[in-house]
Order: structure tokens, then sequence, then C-alpha cells
């Protein structure tokens, strides 16, 4: 076993420098919100409304509050000389997006090839969360991921495909439903050897199984 311990994200570092509001303070946005609206917060079915949505708030942004990084950082080297690609496909990916805060839902494929050393595989969920449940924009985040797996793992390659659709744009502005947005990035091995790529691309695509044994 090896403990990897790098530097923390810079991206998490910045954002616990600023000062979080209050829940009181948050609850008084949501009805001033809900004012601009043009509804009435002191009505019946909206008086607990802010609470709920301060609450809610809390469990879609979890992601600043972890350590992408840290979440990494514990690694195994008993692998019996195991070196193929690692992959773990449609992993549930919800986030925000950061321009119009509108959700944005799909699935992230993660996939690495070792270098000596392995990660539990639902660190590799823990990471797609940990970077979907904060403002985002797919291709910041779809980068993020890969590049913080290639810094803390050290492997020989990298690669992360994301498929979601935006609510941004099938619930406003052009209304076009039925569009997902896929974005990659492909690092080391997956960038460099085209049969390493098409294996990964392969595997992401190939058929499901029903998960039941």
């Amino acid at each position: 076993m090896n403990i990897h311990t790098p530097a923390s994200d810079p991206a998490a570092d910045e954002t616990a420098t600023l000062a979080r509001p209050t829940q009181a303070e948050a609850e008084e946005a949501v009805r001033t919100l809900l004012r601009w609206a043009g509804d009435d917060p002191r009505r019946e079915g909206l008086l607990d409304t802010p609470k709920r949505v301060a609450s809610a708030y809390r469990e879609w942004f979890c992601g600043y509050e972890d350590d992408p990084v840290e979440l990494l950082a514990r690694s195994f080297e008993e692998v019996e000389g195991y070196d193929e690609m690692v992959v773990l496909r449609d992993i549930r990916l919800e986030s925000m997006c950061e321009h119009h805060m509108c959700p944005i839902i799909g699935k992230a494929h993660v996939a690495y090839l070792p270098n000596g050393r392995v990660v539990g595989i639902s660190k590799l969920a823990r990471v797609v969360e940990a970077y979907g449940k904060r403002l985002q924009i797919q291709e910041k985040m779809t980068a993020q991921i890969a590049n913080t797996l290639l810094d803390v793992l050290q492997p020989k390659g990298v690669a992360v495909v994301i498929e979601a659709v935006h609510q941004c744009m099938t619930t406003r502005g052009v209304h076009k439903s039925g569009v997902s947005m896929v974005t990659s990035r492909m690092l080391g091995a997956f960038r460099d050897d085209p049969s390493t790529r098409r294996e990964f691309m392969s595997i992401i695509q190939g058929p499901r199984g029903s998960g039941e044994g």
C-alpha cells in the first residue's frame, strides 16, 4: 500500500477563502427571488420553501466540501502485476450549469492505465461527484477529473468521457430537447496510442448488463 499526499485542489482552496452566508441569509435570499418571480413568500405553500431550497443547495453543492485529491490519496501496490486499463463506466452525474444554475444530468466514463498501483473504484465515482456537485461547465469538469487522476495516481494514461443533458438548453433559451453534450479528455497512453483509445471507446460503448446476479 502506498499513501500519496499531493497538494490539495486549488479550486477548493480558493472557494474556501470566501465567507459563507448564514442559513438565515440564504433563506432571505430565496424569499427575495420568490418576490422577484411574482409570488408571495408569506403564503402557506411557500412558507417552508426558503428552508427547503437552502437545504437542497447544500446537497447540490456538497462538492465544495470534498477534496478530490484527498479522495485518491490512498492507493494500493499489491496488484499482482496488473497493468491493463481500469474502466468505470456509466457513473451517474448530477451537476449545475454555472451560467444559469440549471441541472446538468448525465453519465461519466473514467479509465486509467495503472503504473504500479491502483485506487479503490468507489474513489473514482467520488471524484466525479466531488467535481460534479459544484457550479460547472462540462468542459472544465471533464478536464478537472482527468487532470486530478493523472496528478495523483501517476498512471500511464487517463481517459474521461462525459455525456450529459443541459437543462439550460432544454428548458429555456433555444428549448431543444433530446440533445446531449459529449466531452472527452485523453491523457498519456490514451492520447498517444490509438489502439488504447479505441479499446477504451469500445468498452464504454459496449453492451450493458443487467447488473443482477
